[in-house]
């Protein structure tokens, strides 16, 4: 075996089906009992297609990372809804002019009358170091009050003040009536569904794989020339320093026989009421047909399975430390949200894992011209 590749979501099935079309032998281990790591999806008793971990949504402006998946899965169009539950209305998030106008009882029909308003509302910021300083500068204090804070507390466990800058500027703020939820320019999901496009990446002769093994416990029973790690950086290094704080969810899923829709799009959010972020229903996503349909809600945590790397700036000072260890360790690659400690959507890991095996077919000079 030439690699050993410990966590098979995207980041590790990437990397595994690059080295083996360069003629590399990979092994992959995980050590729950299915592969897709939180993307995988599966269906529940009454037959519709769930994500037990929670919405996966596949965006992405990368041509390089859209022709790679495109290999293993046939698409279905799909352009992700967003509501938000504001002052007893369903309003679109991002915020939009269709926001303001249904908020407000406004009559704004233009770009320019909609960035009037928010200008109007604006408090901008000397120096943009937090989240509340990106919101407030984008759409003043009572919006953020409305859409933000509230969220981000229960999300986070953090005000917008105590979050870096870059959480909030995900989530643009748009003068026109585009409800959507991304722009970018491939929106799809995996026609048969995110498992079957990890079965696909994993059908080679070079690779095997394993579920249900815990890469701390048989450590030693692998034999391998380069090890590629995507689980939490600081779980490697045994918590030298100490934890880095991910957050975590619990998702409570719920069938309801008997009704066709239980929202009027893929996924509801909650800034202000319950406990729970956000509910999000399936059939939006996938596009099935069936008598009832199956939702889940969201409830973040401090502890549990990590999902989440919280962005601020002692946490990157922390793992900092952690990548010092990382970058001496040269027979180990980490890759992935939590070996990398970043904030990456599936994309972003997708790419990130296709630099990684590029950089290890270099390193253990693989013949890329293998097939």
């Amino acid at each position: 075996m030439n690699v050993l590749i410990v966590g098979m979501g995207f980041a590790g099935c990437t990397v595994a089906r690059t080295l083996a079309e360069v003629g590399c032998k990979v092994q992959l281990i995980d050590r729950r009992n299915h592969i897709g790591g939180n993307a995988y999806d599966c269906l529940d008793d009454k037959g519709l297609l769930i994500h037990p971990y929670g919405p996966h949504i596949f965006h992405t402006n990368s041509e390089q990372v859209w022709h790679f998946l495109s290999r293993f899965t046939k698409w279905r169009s799909y352009e992700h809804r967003v509501l938000a539950s504001v002052k007893n209305k369903l309003l679109p998030i991002p915020i939009n002019r269709t926001t303001l106008n249904e908020l407000y009882g406004l009559e704004l029909d233009s770009d320019e009358a909609a960035q009037a308003y928010f200008d109007a509302l604006r408090i901008p910021k000397a120096r943009t170091l937090t989240s509340e300083d990106v919101v407030l500068a984008s759409v003043g204090e009572e919006l953020c009050e409305l859409f933000f804070r509230g969220y981000t507390k229960k999300q986070w466990g953090l005000d917008l003040s105590d979050l870096a800058a870059g959480v909030a500027a995900r989530i643009p703020t748009r003068t026109n009536t585009d409800d959507r939820y991304f722009t970018d320019r491939y929106q799809a999901m995996p026609l048969e569904g995110y498992t079957k496009l990890f079965d696909n990446m994993l059908a080679h002769p070079n690779i095997r794989f394993d579920i249900g093994i815990d890469f701390f416990q048989r450590r030693a029973d692998f034999e391998y020339r380069h090890l590629v790690y995507t689980g939490p950086i600081d779980r490697f290094f045994e918590y030298r320093f100490g934890k880095l704080p991910y957050r975590s969810l619990r998702f409570e899923h719920e069938h309801l026989a008997d009704c066709v829709q239980f929202q009027a799009v893929g996924t509801v959010n909650y800034p202000n009421d319950h406990a729970y972020t956000r509910i999000t229903e399936f059939k939006h996503l996938t596009g099935q047909s069936h008598r009832g349909t199956s939702i889940v809600r969201e409830y973040p945590m401090a502890e549990g399975e990590p999902f989440y790397p919280v962005p601020r700036p002692e946490n990157e000072a922390l793992f900092k430390r952690y990548q010092a260890l990382a970058d001496a360790c040269t027979e180990v690659s980490f890759v992935g949200r939590l070996a990398q400690y970043r904030y990456y959507n599936m994309d972003q890991v997708v790419g990130a894992a296709l630099n990684t095996a590029k950089q290890i077919i270099e390193k253990l000079k693989l013949d890329a011209t293998s097939s």
